[in-house]
């Protein structure tokens, strides 16, 4: 467990800064009022040769600076519940019917995990789940009172995607050039998360067994 518990912390120390101050190739500015007009798409963390960006429906080219901070933003946030779940598939078959949590009540796939786990845990998780999303609402956006009700869901202008100041164990980096590759590093590892997660999902639902299963099997 203490191994399990170094790994998600490393997960979520750094997906701290996912899309911390973008790069114009030699710069980053995080207190310009546009963060993303004065870069191109090619320019964001994220895009690496020889792919480059990858915006087949051209969602990029129709946005305007707060939208496209809006999709950086949602990007980040599931590639980190990604990373998360993804985790928590392997981790979670591998103690299943083995762990002190729950007296070992909790087995089989672990998409059939939460429909095991006692009614009294669900209100912790949404309490902690709630918490952390009020958190990151009041850190990022603009309060709705503030804004035209043509405007909802504002970002404010000094926000950073992603960059809601959690680094534990600080591993930010203070180069421009490192943060960069870190934030590209991370929205990768986040997109090949997502793919994971929903071939997990899909498998388990395919045949009945735990992932663990297959890939012994």
């Amino acid at each position: 467990m203490k191994a399990c518990t170094t790994a998600i912390l490393s997960l979520l120390a750094g997906s701290t800064f996912a899309f911390a101050p973008t790069r114009t190739r030699t710069t980053v500015s995080k207190t310009t009022s546009s963060t993303l007009k004065a870069v191109d798409i090619s320019d964001l963390p994220g895009a690496i040769d020889p792919m480059g960006p990858w915006d087949p429906l051209g969602f990029a080219e129709k946005a305007d600076i707060p939208t496209m901070k809006r999709y950086r933003e949602a990007e980040v946030t599931h590639g980190r519940v990604a990373m998360l779940a993804v985790l928590g598939f392997l981790v979670g078959e591998a103690v299943a019917g083995n762990s002190l949590l729950f007296d070992g009540t909790v087995t089989g796939p672990a998409i059939t995990h939460l429909s095991q786990i006692p009614n009294g845990f669900w209100i912790f998780l949404v309490i902690a789940i709630g918490a952390s999303e009020q958190t990151r609402a009041t850190i990022g956006w603009v309060e709705p009172e503030k804004l035209p009700v043509d405007q909802p869901g504002k970002l404010r202008e000094d926000y950073v995607p992603g960059d809601i100041g959690f680094d534990p164990l600080g591993l930010k980096p203070v180069e421009p050039a490192e943060m960069w590759i870190m934030q590209t590093k991370e929205l990768q590892n986040g997109r090949l998360a997502m793919l994971a997660a929903a071939g997990f999902m899909a498998q388990e639902l395919v045949n009945g067994k735990g992932i663990l299963e297959n890939l012994q099997g």
